[in-house]
């Protein structure tokens, strides 16, 4: 981190309280910037007079914007158009008042749910416009790749510094577990984790686990993100991924080790697995600004099942 590049800059961080946003916001809070974290229930990034309000008020040099509407395959299948809207809206709205006003740097945080369904191995940035995404995910992904759009058309007519980073699937603590809206890691630990403490001899996971995934621990977005914002001013969208590939079927057995479940996994089937492989190519982000994941999967997992551990037991008092 070069904390000479944060000193004394004001930057306004939206979804500053999600997942993402509770590892970038401490390692930031640690620089000599001033920080803005606008809470949802004092904005509402979908209209136009609170995001005029917003940025009229804090008048920030730089912006992250983190927030997001989206979950889960089983979540995003069930709510496409209030994803679609929601996201659509606040993308729309907070890139515009950016360039109002004249904000320094933009950091759009996009997703690999951008990318086409059927993708050539690793997924390169060149990749992104060669067909649709899968289904389950386009209305999320899709929002993502309009943002990019905005951004580059803003660069083009008005200057406007803004960049787009593509995060892979993310992991870790401060996650969201609930098997209404959680993501494939989150939702297994909690499935495993309940099982062993009611006994339960048997737990149901989704889909065939034939399918392919890419993760990255939380902790190394977020230091993505930092040195993207730093160094990287480019119009072209930047791969952020670990650079690896696994099965479900891998992860699974890895869960089931570390938690110690000793019962059957039981496959149903009739579930969809999603977009078939996932695995990003990370040179861009390695030559443009130097990052490259540090943490380990089967360490990161480890982090992340004991902190859901601790943070059930809190609960359960």
């Amino acid at each position: 981190m070069d904390l000479n590049f944060w000193k004394h800059k004001k930057v306004l961080i939206t979804g500053g309280t999600g997942f993402l946003g509770k590892s970038l916001t401490p390692k930031l809070a640690s620089t000599e910037a001033e920080l803005f974290i606008p809470r949802s229930k004092d904005f509402d990034f979908r209209e136009k007079d609170d995001v005029t309000k917003l940025f009229s008020c804090f008048l920030p040099e730089i912006v992250i914007h983190l927030a997001v509407h989206g979950g889960g395959i089983g979540y995003m299948s069930k709510h496409p158009a209030e994803i679609y809207y929601d996201n659509v809206m606040m993308n729309t709205l907070i890139v515009e008042y950016s360039r109002i006003h004249e904000v320094k740097k933009f950091v759009g945080i996009g997703t690999v749910c951008s990318y086409p369904k059927y993708t050539h191995i690793p997924f390169k940035e060149s990749d992104l416009w060669e067909g649709y995404p899968e289904e389950t995910n386009a209305p999320y992904g899709l929002t993502k790749k309009m943002m990019l759009v905005q951004t580059q058309a803003y660069r083009q007519e008005y200057g406007f510094n803004g960049i787009h980073l593509l995060l892979v699937n993310m992991y870790g603590p401060h996650d969201d577990f609930s098997l209404d809206s959680s993501h494939v890691i989150p939702a297994l630990i909690n499935k495993f984790i309940d099982a062993i403490e009611k006994n339960k001899t048997e737990v149901v996971v989704w889909g065939t686990g034939n399918v392919s995934r890419e993760f990255l621990y939380i902790e190394d977005a977020a230091d993505a993100i930092i040195l993207a914002t730093e160094k990287y001013n480019g119009s072209e969208p930047v791969n952020i991924g670990a650079g690896f590939e696994i099965s479900i079927k891998e992860l699974v057995e890895f869960i089931v080790n570390l938690t110690g479940f000793d019962g059957n996994v039981i496959w149903d089937k009739t579930k969809p697995d999603g977009q078939p492989r996932r695995c990003l190519d990370t040179s861009r982000a390695e030559i443009e600004f130097e990052f490259k994941a540090k943490c380990k999967f089967k360490d990161g997992l480890k982090k992340t099942i004991e902190w859901y551990k601790n943070y059930m037991k809190l609960i359960i008092k």
